[in-house]
């Protein structure tokens, strides 16, 4: 009885230019792609069909995208193959091969424009938030209205015009809310595009641990040293503010 060729298990494979390596950081995390190169070609396999469909593939320049049969490649929806396999290939996980670069940091803020874009996304995971961006404007006049005891497990600082506020419970005023992850304050409801980019960044850019890296949704950082944090009260932060109106 022949074999019904819905029920085969499909095997994908691609090919990509060399040139254009670099479009392929949308889609390091795919752990299950392998990924090997020739004189001019890379090649991947290892696709999951749902994967085969996603809009990942479908925006990479020159990308071509093969079902495997018999040992041959066919394009999509093509009954005749367009060539054979490639044999004596060096195949690699790709979130091995491709490697991350960064430029140097600027000062301590860097937007980050590499190799592999570095981006936020929302996050499915709800996750406890334990920073707090805040407009010195808008809370000004609520600051004299918190109680001493819920102040003294805050630190803060300034970043620019606004109030970080770092520690928990957080305070009940307007501002962003953060929160925790290897170092990093992120946006609630934001996570790192690539998960296993968070501690290479550590590494990269706050490798003595002096402090935390804060994100925007942007992609954009800012690194907030732990000495600039000072324990937080109403006289410090009055006397913060008059110091600022001053510079």
């Amino acid at each position: 009885m022949a074999e019904d060729p819905s029920k085969r298990i499909k095997e994908f494979w691609a090919e990509l230019p060399r040139a254009d390596e670099d479009f392929l950081g949308s889609i390091r995390d795919w752990k299950n792609v392998q990924i090997a190169a020739d004189e001019e070609t890379l090649w991947l396999k290892g696709f999951t069909e749902e994967q085969a469909v996603a809009s990942e593939l479908q925006q990479l320049p020159d990308f071509i995208l093969y079902e495997l049969r018999d040992g041959l490649l066919f394009r999509k929806g093509a009954l005749v193959p367009s060539r054979k396999i490639r044999t004596a290939l060096l195949w690699t996980p790709i979130d091995k091969a491709l490697r991350l670069t960064f430029p140097a940091s600027n000062n301590n803020y860097f937007g980050i424009g590499e190799k592999v874009q570095v981006n936020l996304k929302e996050s499915e995971e709800e996750q406890p938030v334990m920073a707090l961006l805040s407009t010195i404007a808008e809370i000004r006049e609520s600051m004299a209205a918190i109680p001493k005891f819920k102040l003294e497990k805050i630190q803060w600082t300034l970043v620019g015009g606004q109030a970080l506020f770092l520690g928990t419970p957080l305070l009940s005023l307007p501002g962003k809310t953060y929160w925790t992850k290897d170092g990093h304050l992120l946006p609630a409801g934001f996570d790192f595009e690539f998960k296993n980019v968070s501690k290479f960044l550590q590494q990269k850019y706050n490798k003595e641990s002096e402090g935390w890296l804060i994100w925007d949704k942007n992609g954009n950082c800012l690194l907030i040293k732990n000495t600039d944090f000072r324990p937080l009260s109403i006289s410090s932060f009055r006397l913060t503010e008059k110091s600022n109106e001053w510079n």
